[in-house]
């Protein structure tokens, strides 16, 4: 039978502490238990007084005052505890955010702030902090796999090659450079910002090679492509607040698939050559140009000095004429003998012949001076008798007295 009942055993009431006890439990003794259980654990006695035996005293023989101490010692436990406990949790919220590094502070997982680098605290169990590397330089590879430690490297087809705008196709390979400009953007803007600017950059470099043709990208375009491709890119990732910047893109390698590998080398060459000849007719036109251009300067300065020279001997002669005949009208005669004094000496004083005067009509053996000058000594001597003859006779003149007398006198006439 239950103890609320009617005709119930009353002493099984669960509320009541004794038999003298009605109403609810007393809060202090309540307390006062607990204290004694924890003063136990710090070697103090758990010890409860008696209910009387008359005389006031104790069941062990202690006075009143002996349980007093042991709840003394029992509150100081738990207020050191509890400082302890207190101590550990503020010691435990203070962080360290390295040079080059950016915190970001979650507060039950919403953004509160981004802290600096330098010594930090927070609460914890109801701040956490994430730490996100700001100067770091990563890049993200696209077209290929450089490899690392879980190997892989190579080039990935499906990546790396595109189409251009003349319909062919090249095989690319890019590697982008990036870092982290915002750390709150960086964690929270994308669900995988690494992914995000690898599609960015996939979707960019394609865009950019399908507006060139190949020869352009291939070849002198390359510097190109690589700016506009960095521009589209940051663009992008501006718009999507990935927190990230590019620093760098790199074009690794730009080249013709495979398989027509050997017939654009072919064209690559001769196309050098072709630039290779026209460098060197460019310069040879630049050698040859300006020689010519000397060369006719030079004739034109030299045909104008003749012609002034020209002018000038004219008018000296003229001049010379006009004087002469001024002396010849004073001393005909005079003057008519020393223009052929003067007339002999120009003609013999160029001649390399020897003109004799004999009376007798005997020629004479002259040595062939003309040979001589020139050096031909040798030539002379080694001649035979009836060629030296016939030199002689070829190089020796001879002049009567009586021809010569009669051109005199004719001219004095």
């Amino acid at each position: 039978m239950a103890w609320n009942e009617p005709g119930g055993d009353k002493d099984r009431d669960p509320w009541r502490s004794g038999d003298n006890d009605k109403g609810p439990p007393d809060l202090d003794e309540i307390v006062r238990n607990l204290q004694e259980k924890f003063g136990g654990l710090f070697g103090g006695r758990s010890r409860r007084p008696s209910r009387g035996n008359g005389n006031g005293s104790d069941g062990g023989g202690s006075g009143g005052g002996g349980g007093q101490l042991p709840r003394r010692f029992a509150g100081f436990g738990i207020n050191f505890l509890l400082v302890i406990a207190v101590a550990a949790w503020v010691l435990s919220g203070i962080y360290i955010i390295d040079e080059g590094k950016r915190g970001v502070v979650l507060r039950f997982g919403k953004f509160l702030e981004t802290t600096q680098p330098g010594p930090h605290w927070r609460p914890r169990f109801i701040d956490e902090v994430e730490v996100v590397d700001v100067e770091a330089r990563r890049f993200v590879e696209i077209g290929y796999r450089s490899g690392g430690r879980q190997g892989g490297g190579g080039t990935v087809l499906r990546e790396s090659l595109m189409l251009t705008e003349d319909e062919n196709i090249v095989d690319l390979q890019l590697a982008v450079q990036y870092q982290v400009s915002d750390a709150r953007d960086f964690l929270f803007n994308v669900r995988d910002p690494v992914e995000t600017l690898f599609s960015v950059s996939e979707s960019a470099i394609r865009e950019v090679v399908g507006k060139d043709k190949m020869d352009f990208v291939l070849t002198e375009g390359r510097s190109e492509v690589v700016a506009e491709t960095k521009t589209e890119i940051q663009k992008t990732l501006d718009i999507y607040q990935t927190g990230i910047v590019v620093t760098n893109v790199n074009l690794r390698d730009a080249q013709p698939p495979e398989e027509v590998q050997a017939s654009f080398e072919d064209a690559i060459k001769a196309r050098e050559d072709e630039q290779r000849l026209k460098n060197e007719a460019e310069a040879y036109a630049n050698e040859v140009v300006p020689k010519a251009r000397g060369e006719a300067a030079r004739i034109l300065e030299e045909s104008v000095a003749y012609r002034d020279q020209v002018i000038a001997a004219a008018e000296g002669e003229a001049s010379r004429f006009t004087q002469v005949l001024a002396e010849y009208e004073k001393a005909p005669e005079v003057t008519r003998e020393r223009l052929y004094i003067e007339s002999l000496e120009s003609v013999l004083s160029n001649s390399t012949k020897i003109m004799l005067d004999v009376d007798s009509g005997n020629n004479l053996m002259v040595l062939p001076l003309e040979q001589l000058l020139s050096g031909r000594v040798g030539d002379v001597i080694e001649s035979t008798p009836a060629e030296l003859d016939r030199q002689k006779q070829a190089q020796t003149q001879v002049v009567p007295r009586s021809t010569r007398d009669t051109s005199r006198n004719r001219g004095a006439r």
